[in-house]
């Protein structure tokens, strides 16, 4: 059965959340006896909350209607993108960013597209060779830094290059992972 979904963009990358503009379209959410026709249309931003919708916001993108997921992987998580910061790398040194929060969800979808058989995405991106690419601070710090973590302690050559690209290749642990590692390239 389509859905309708709202999409919105943020500086990593497409979301979505479930679009309800009919009482009908309601129907099996936990708002259906909540929500007055009045009130629509509104948006469903997970299992608390909603909140009316309008088409001024100024991450609105569009409406869609979908039977699954209404974005790709690529959209949901910008691949390769120039401000890169925080998200995975692969052993290739391609990246997809992800904000704070977003490191399990893009795990999950990289997974479904890379290794669709996995059952614990992070742990199994770890395991092929993909770097984590983390918030660091620690609450005292005037700014955020960037922590690049690996599963396994390895590091490829492109993800070094990559790494460099970033500005995060003087990292503490982009070195002691490097000198680890650059007798295998």
């Amino acid at each position: 059965m389509k859905r309708k979904y709202a999409i919105y963009k943020s500086e990593t990358g497409y979301y979505y959340h479930p679009y309800c503009d009919t009482l009908e379209s309601l129907k099996g959410t936990k708002f259906e006896k909540i929500i007055s026709k009045e009130q629509l249309p509104v948006v469903i931003t997970g299992e608390s909350g909603y909140f009316r919708f309008t088409d001024k916001d100024y991450m609105f993108v569009k409406i869609v209607e979908s039977e699954g997921c209404p974005l790709t992987l690529e959209e949901m998580f910008f691949k390769n993108q120039d401000t890169f910061k925080l998200g995975w790398m692969s052993p290739e040194g391609d990246t997809y960013s992800c904000n704070y929060t977003n490191h399990t969800k893009a795990a999950v979808m990289l997974c479904e597209k890379y290794f669709p058989t996995a059952d614990l995405p992070e742990r199994t991106l770890g395991k092929a060779g993909w770097l984590k690419i983390i918030d660091s601070w620690d609450g005292t710090q005037r700014e955020h830094g960037q922590f690049v973590y690996s599963l396994t302690g390895k590091i490829t050559k492109k993800q070094v290059d990559k790494l460099y690209d970033l500005g995060l290749y003087n990292n503490e642990e982009v070195q002691k992972m490097i000198a680890d590692c650059e007798d295998r390239w």
